[in-house]
């Protein structure tokens, strides 16, 4: 089913004895648009303390008691290596993340599915060789929040949140806030119509002109996103559907 992120965060967290924490960031390849880690917020019970945990390792959420459980214990997670949870992480620490959960590296045998890349300007992928130890496609939902979007003749809002597929973990839509152009008007848009995104500028560029996304059908937030939703939106923009 396809969620919003930002509903998610907060969530509470719960091991297999006992509650752990709360929701507080995803990480996501930027190539492939896939979830790589939940940001978990140990708060009460380790103060001061976040972990990475990959989706795999999730149940099916309890949306009523607003509760995601992980098949971990609180020992396996007391127990996680110390590593930073902010942007960039370093190829090392998930390594030793990876061995101590006995996880199979994404970067090793990345998840099934297709999504479109994201492509990076030449002068950016210069500056991500810095990032040499790090992944640089891994990004953070909250970094990207708030981003500028740029059509193809012009800015039209910004990056208000992410819808993501709660069964296979993919983003596929990005919700945009026109409001600086549309007053109150807001869209989605898929990874697919993304052309790139510039870090630097912390700007999105998409593949599409403002006149289109002007007449494009409006998203509800207060609206589950269905299937018939998704058909009209692909269909106005005449692009491939992601579930054919």
């Amino acid at each position: 089913m396809l969620r919003s992120i930002k509903e998610i965060n907060g969530y509470k967290i719960s091991a297999t004895d006992g509650n752990i924490g709360k929701v507080h960031d995803f990480f996501f390849d930027d190539e492939i648009w896939a979830i790589r880690y939940f940001v978990v917020d140990l708060g009460t019970w380790i103060p001061g303390r976040k972990v990475l945990l990959i989706p795999s390792v999730f149940g099916e959420a309890e949306w009523k008691t607003l509760t995601i459980p992980v098949r971990l214990t609180k020992d396996q997670i007391r127990q996680s290596p110390d590593m930073r949870t902010d942007i960039p992480v370093s190829r090392q620490e998930e390594i030793k993340l990876h061995e101590h959960y006995t996880w199979v590296p994404y970067w090793a045998a990345p998840p099934p599915g297709v999504a479109p890349p994201v492509e990076l300007l030449q002068d950016e992928k210069d500056a991500e060789k810095e990032l040499q130890h790090a992944d640089p496609h891994l990004r953070s939902v909250r970094e990207v929040t708030g981003y500028h979007i740029q059509a193809s003749d012009g800015e039209i809002g910004h990056v208000e949140e992410f819808i993501v597929d709660d069964t296979d973990w993919f983003i596929r839509y990005m919700v945009i806030d026109t409001r600086n152009w549309l007053p109150g008007r807001k869209v989605l848009v898929s990874p697919g119509w993304v052309d790139h995104i510039s870090w630097r500028e912390s700007k999105v560029f998409v593949d599409l002109p403002k006149e289109m996304i002007k007449k494009s059908p409006e998203y509800d937030p207060s609206a589950p996103i269905n299937r018939e939703y998704e058909e009209r939106l692909y269909d106005f923009y005449g692009r491939p559907k992601y579930w054919k």
